[in-house]
């Protein structure tokens, strides 16, 4: 009678315990699920503001300065990032960032002596001219690997 007793609990122990690691088997599903879906989003708004912004580049809207700026930060918070290897695949854009990268922006900026923001102006805007051909060769190679992981994902 007791071995009958140990067993049904026993079995009601099991039980309990493959529902309950079901329950959690299901939530897990639906984080991933949730994680993935965010990661997916999170992808297509670099990738197309990283489009977006080369494309203003090549129309010549937006600075070269500016736009390198912003698309080497991007390009570093995509998965992989030291993987991939992006300054040996857009050289120019990753020297332009390189060479600008210590130059004060928005409040630092307003920190600095109109005299020395003068001369960063004029030091940027000549990398911008030196630069500007191969800029606009990166910018193409850019935005067709922009459309290429586009189409992957």
């Amino acid at each position: 009678m007791l071995t009958w007793i140990f067993i049904i609990v026993g079995i009601v122990v099991i039980a309990a315990l493959s529902i309950y690691a079901g329950i959690l088997l299901a939530r897990v599903r639906v984080q991933s699920k949730a994680l993935a879906k965010n990661e997916r989003k999170r992808m297509h708004y670099l990738h197309e503001s990283i489009e977006t912004i080369a494309k203003a580049m090549q129309q010549e809207q937006c600075p070269y300065s500016e736009g390198c700026i912003r698309i080497a930060v991007l390009l570093d918070n995509l998965p992989n990032a030291e993987a991939n290897d992006f300054a040996a695949r857009w050289p120019v854009i990753h020297e332009m960032y390189e060479r600008i990268k210590h130059m004060p922006t928005h409040e630092a900026r307003k920190e600095y002596p109109k005299q020395e923001i003068r001369k960063l102006d004029r030091e940027r805007e000549a990398y911008e001219v030196e630069l500007q051909e191969g800029i606009q060769t990166d910018v193409i190679t850019l935005i067709a690997w922009v459309k290429e992981e586009r189409a992957r994902s």
